[in-house]
């Protein structure tokens, strides 16, 4: 009796390994969207379907091996994009090196395509255990998955982060946006937000509605202040947001491509309804990046069909994807965007875009001095930086907000 209850256990726990009966373990589950941009085609326009296909193959064996529950895999632009669920809990060394092994087989389609780009994302040539600060973006989540669980994942190309600041703010802390925050007696107890300083590499934890002047201070500062996780202030509920917050330009310190940030948003049920998750994006607020990185532009709202950025590289894009989750299995998707009601937000971008597009290499098309210190511009004004010639006493500069470390 003893000798079969030893090998039940260790069959058990094989099984575990694998992937079955987890749900004993841990009923939680974890959504990871990670993204790298390892291939362009042609040029930075769009991911060729050979690499979806290998990146497909790769999570299939991953899925058949119980490493994940389920995938999806798109583009936004492209940025190849790696939708993955499964109970190892956020930055997991095992989710984080399957994505990267996956970039690395894709890298190796593109490379022999001669793609632009191939591999442009992976700031490293090994795994060292986290995706951290090695070029992809990530943004994941952990939670108890409710009776009825809808998730909208949404991906931005020729953009950063903080883009997501403006509509994040709206969907979470704006009421004339979302009526819950008025007559949900749930939401309108407010929502935690956690911002990252991505100079300092601080974050603060800031809640909405009592403190959402300090909020607005500082995500009014995109390019340095970004929302990377919102919390429901209802402690059953949870995470209901996160966003990607790496800046390849500070990880690499160079220009190797804009960040083309993702980010994950829980709905409905003392959340969001999805109707308010995608009502910010009718308006094509401007966002960094477009053209080499260096110029301003409308974020235009657009069906995966039309995530390609060709118009001077751009306009920059945005796809959302909206799931149910069932037992971590992801059904769906349906693509948001694809609705003759974001009509207007495209007309509209696209008027914003040619006005932009006027001003040609000056600002507010073209990024601030600051913002530009980030770009392939530097090189270019080094070829003359030994032609200057002293005329008047050097003004004093001081970085806005200072270091907030003081």
């Amino acid at each position: 009796m003893c000798y079969i209850a030893i090998v039940f256990i260790i069959i058990y726990f094989k099984e575990v390994k694998k992937g079955k009966y987890m749900g004993v373990c841990n009923m939680k589950i974890t959504v990871s969207l990670i993204k790298a941009d390892v291939g362009g085609w042609p040029g930075h326009v769009r991911v060729h379907p050979r690499l979806i296909e290998a990146a497909k193959k790769k999570l299939s064996e991953a899925k058949n091996n119980g490493i994940i529950i389920d995938y999806h895999v798109f583009n936004a632009g492209d940025d190849l994009q790696l939708l993955m669920t499964h109970r190892k809990g956020t930055d997991s060394p095992e989710i984080h090196e399957l994505a990267w092994n996956t970039f690395k087989e894709a890298t190796q389609v593109a490379k022999k395509l001669k793609l632009y780009g191939a591999g442009q994302d992976l700031l490293s040539e090994t795994f060292s255990g986290n995706l951290k600060g090695m070029g992809p973006g990530i943004a994941e989540m952990e939670f108890e998955e409710r009776p009825s669980e809808p998730i909208v994942v949404f991906a931005a190309d020729k953009t950063e982060p903080g883009a997501f600041n403006l509509p994040i703010f709206r969907i979470f802390a704006d009421p004339f946006n979302t009526a819950g925050l008025v007559i949900s007696p749930t939401m309108n107890l407010g929502f935690k937000f956690s911002i990252m300083d991505v100079y300092e590499g601080n974050i603060i934890d800031l809640n909405s509605p009592e403190e959402m002047y300090y909020i607005l201070a500082l995500i009014g500062q995109p390019g340095r202040f970004v929302i990377k996780y919102v919390y429901s202030r209802k402690e059953e509920i949870g995470i209901a947001a996160a966003v990607s917050t790496d800046r390849l330009n500070l990880i690499a310190g160079k220009y190797v491509g804009k960040d083309d940030p993702v980010a994950i948003i829980r709905g409905q049920h003392g959340l969001p309804a999805i109707g308010e998750i995608t009502e910010p994006f009718a308006f094509p607020h401007l966002v960094a990046g477009w053209m080499r990185g260096s110029h301003h532009g409308p974020l235009m709202p657009v069906p995966l069909k039309y995530s390609q950025c060709t118009r001077f590289d751009g306009p920059p894009r945005i796809v959302g994807l909206g799931f149910q989750l069932a037992e971590g299995h992801l059904i769906g998707p349906v693509d948001l965007f694809d609705d003759p009601a974001f009509d207007l937000a495209r007309k509209k971008a696209n008027e914003i875009a040619d006005y932009l597009r006027r001003h040609g290499p000056f600002e507010p098309h073209r990024l601030s001095a600051e913002e530009m210190e980030y770009t392939a511009l530097p090189q270019v004004l080094d070829k003359i930086k030994n032609r200057w010639r002293k005329v008047a006493p050097k003004a004093k500069k001081a970085w806005a907000f200072g270091s907030l470390t003081d």
